[in-house]
């Protein structure tokens, strides 16, 4: 009996979680991966990832059916600062030869209240993968003036970068960190559906 109830469970999660047929491409040109964190506690540096792909499928105009997996190019960390990119590839942080990308696979997405909400999923970075949850503001769809049908979409949130291992810091005179330890992250989506 369990064996069967858990063969049921089984089909129905993989019926569910993997039906989707309308496939999202993400466009590039109109969409970004940006982070901001603290220096020397009176400041803030941000930054933003050059290259990143995605599989997103929902068949749902409201596209809480969705299904999410989300890689990004740990090398193309950009803060417009050569020296600093550089020191964020190597071992002390990203360390990009060891763990090339940071991915984020969605399980679930859940409607709030009208545009606003919520996606969990887990984020795997620097050979750690925590589960997450973000805030997600669905900016709506429309039509382009070549017949496309485009989705928009700002997802935000923060995380502590020491629970992925990026422990890297010292401690000022003063007291406080050189770097935080807390990320915001703000990512905008421009999607269309293929």
């Amino acid at each position: 009996m369990k064996k069967t109830l858990f063969s049921l469970a089984a089909i129905l999660f993989a019926t569910l979680g993997f039906s989707q047929n309308t496939e999202w491409k993400i466009d590039n040109a109109h969409s970004n991966v940006t982070f901001e964190i603290s220096h020397m506690v009176v400041s803030s540096v941000t930054g933003k990832f050059q290259s990143f792909e995605g599989t997103i499928k929902s068949d749902k105009d409201d596209f809480t059916d969705v299904s999410v997996n989300f890689t990004i190019d740990a090398a193309s960390v950009n803060t417009n600062n050569e020296k600093r990119d550089n020191h964020l590839r190597d071992a002390d942080f990203f360390d990009v030869a060891k763990y090339p990308t940071i991915e984020f696979k969605g399980k679930k997405l859940e409607k709030m209240s009208g545009n606003k909400y919520k996606i969990t999923g887990d984020l795997t970075m620097h050979g750690v993968t925590k589960e997450v949850e973000m805030d997600v503001r669905y900016n709506g769809m429309v039509k382009d003036p070549w017949g496309n049908t485009r989705a928009g979409f700002k997802v935000s949130g923060e995380l502590n970068r020491t629970d992925y291992g990026l422990v890297y810091n010292s401690t000022l005179e003063a007291g406080g960190l050189l770097i935080g330890e807390t990320v915001d992250i703000n990512v905008n989506l421009e999607l269309i559906k293929q």
